[in-house]
């Protein structure tokens, strides 16, 4: 079975997110991308556009010491949804967390136009990034 194309354009995402480039992001996702961000203490909140999120990931990386990180282990699409399984791991005030999440993507015309993340120990994760 062929894969079908959002899997590529996620998998890209994942990529140039990795390798710090933006500018590739930015022609990803939608000009309204809206980034849904639960469980990270003051960062929660609704990221919308490619520069509030791209905010948002300049916060990640200050309160990280620039040790955010994600690995990817597999990612399912289609026309209009995109899951992607990974590992993030994160070093914050002396202490490290690696957490299994599940990303969920709303896909609009082979772009990523909605965004949520979803963590496998929310109270974990709650108190390290408190």
């Amino acid at each position: 079975m062929d894969e079908h194309p959002n899997v590529g354009v996620v998998r890209k995402a994942y990529e140039a997110f990795t390798s710090g480039d933006m500018e590739t992001l930015r022609t990803l996702w939608t000009d309204d991308i809206v980034f849904h961000v639960k469980g990270l203490g003051e960062l929660d909140g609704d990221y919308t556009g490619p520069d509030d999120v791209f905010g948002f990931f300049a916060r990640l990386a200050a309160e990280t010491n620039g040790t955010f990180r994600v690995e990817v282990h597999t990612i399912l699409a289609d026309d209009e949804h995109s899951t992607t399984l990974l590992t993030q791991h994160a070093e914050r005030q002396g202490r490290v967390r690696d957490d299994q999440i599940v990303h969920i993507g709303h896909m609009r015309e082979g772009k990523t136009c909605e965004f949520w993340s979803a963590v496998t120990d929310p109270a974990g994760a709650v108190a390290f990034w408190a």
